[in-house]
């Protein structure tokens, strides 16, 4: 899909704030400082919608992406900083759950790794829960630009170990500077649009 527009429509904590339900909409989970606001400003061939941090940890709310008036993306608080409260953390939580719980119109959740580290327990938790959910099961391992090519064999297996995925395709590559997956990725989501709209 080519991206024509694309807009920061919504940013939000409570569910009030929230835009209507009128659009297909896919999020993103991740680590903290796992490359979500690279890998969407790459996939909407942005330099800075989405912004990125030197800060972990610094995204708190839910923020809605509108693409070409058909879909939104939502990048969903990063999770697992270190450095902050408990009560912070919990309220985080408490963000994605009301989103992932609530929000009718998400048809999908994808989780974001990095490639160059096993994920943590928290990405198992959260990988476990999407697919509790009923979604596909989908990984972008981010960063790929930060290994050889020769690696990614053995740093995907890893991911794959760790996630407890049986299909190594479930599992994608993802280098925010080469770009090279972005047409993969689209092509993915149109599947996963056109899914959804013949099962309505």
């Amino acid at each position: 899909m080519k991206v024509k527009t694309a807009e920061l429509e919504r940013v939000a904590v409570d569910p009030k704030q929230y835009p209507p339900e009128d659009l297909f909409e896919i999020a993103f989970a991740g680590r903290s400082n796992v490359g979500k606001s690279s890998f969407i400003n790459a996939m909407l061939n942005r330099k800075n919608l989405a912004r990125t941090s030197s800060t972990p940890g610094k995204t708190r709310t839910v923020n809605f992406y509108k693409v070409n008036d058909k879909m939104r993306i939502v990048d969903l608080p990063g999770y697992g900083y270190a450095k902050v409260s408990k009560k912070e953390k919990d309220s985080w939580a408490k963000v994605i759950n009301q989103y992932l719980h609530l929000r009718e119109s998400l048809k999908e959740v994808i989780l974001l790794v990095d490639i160059r580290h096993e994920p943590t327990e928290q990405d198992k938790q959260m990988y476990e829960f999407i697919k509790e959910m009923g979604f596909s099961g989908i990984v972008i391992a981010t960063k790929a630009d930060k290994i050889s090519r020769g690696k990614y064999n053995q740093a995907l297996a890893i991911i794959a170990k760790k996630l407890q995925i049986q299909n190594r395709q479930n599992i994608i590559a993802f280098s925010s500077l080469d770009k090279k997956a972005v047409d993969d990725m689209w092509y993915i989501f149109e599947d996963m649009m056109k899914f959804h709209s013949e099962d309505q």
